[in-house]
């Protein structure tokens, strides 16, 4: 692994920040930078050689969001991100892609993201694939997350599906050695969940079984946040310790 990491990560929506992996990158020394596409001019096209050059970046993570990456009408740099994601994936660099950011490398690289049977808002329990093969990213039998989506993925062409719920079949999946995508949120703080509650538009959109309650959420007790964190913190160090072989 290099002394100085450079990681820098893509995000989509104002405050929400890198979550909990940035002070576990930060005890590596690394060196953080961001794009922030939600504070780009709507009247401006985006330039892809404004974004990092490619070579530049060590590990790249791709935050969530509220849009969907179909929407490329109101969202222009949608497009832009995804041609630079080809070009950054194409060189077999390390990403990490949470909740949009996990359905922008599968969409980037052909797969179909659209809307999920129900949608998800809340704890929910998710199952490790039986038999996913032992050189992959080895995930908990069973584990509780965050969720916050109405989209989902498909599977890309050649990748290796991790993880499902009851509701969500989609919910991770690994392209070689050096990508993961979630479909959930292991990134989720107390701060960065009290960060999503307050935003009332949002959670208007959100109805249904699967979608538990701001009162009930903003109870949640710190403990719970815990194995999500060290899931994406394991996966961090999968990423950059496989593709440092």
């Amino acid at each position: 692994m290099k002394s100085h990491l450079k990681v820098h990560y893509f995000q989509h929506i104002a405050g929400e920040g890198f979550g909990s992996c940035y002070s576990y990158l930060k005890e590596m020394n690394a060196q953080i930078s961001a794009t922030e596409f939600f504070a780009l001019p709507v009247d401006r096209p985006l330039d892809i050689e404004a974004l990092p050059h490619v070579e530049d970046v060590d590990l790249l993570i791709i935050m969530g969001g509220t849009m969907s990456v179909n929407d490329e009408a109101n969202y222009p740099w949608l497009k832009i991100e995804k041609r630079w994601l080809r070009r950054y994936l194409s060189l077999g660099k390390p990403a990490i892609g949470l909740c949009l950011g996990g359905q922008l490398i599968a969409n980037a690289l052909g797969a179909a993201v659209g809307k999920n049977t129900v949608q998800e808002l809340g704890w929910s329990t998710i199952r490790k694939i039986k038999f996913t093969p032992h050189d992959c990213f080895q995930l908990p039998d069973q584990f509780n997350v965050m969720q916050w989506h109405s989209e989902t993925f498909e599977i890309p062409k050649g990748a290796v599906h991790l993880a499902e719920n009851e509701v969500c079949r989609n919910q991770m999946y690994q392209i070689g050695k050096n990508v993961l995508g979630f479909q959930f949120h292991p990134e989720m703080t107390p701060e960065t969940l009290a960060l999503f509650l307050d935003d009332d538009d949002e959670l208007a959109l959100y109805k249904g079984e699967y979608v538990q309650s701001s009162k009930e959420l903003k109870k949640s007790e710190k403990n719970k946040f815990i194995q999500g964190n060290q899931i994406l913190n394991k996966a961090i160090e999968y990423v950059l310790r496989k593709t440092a072989c």
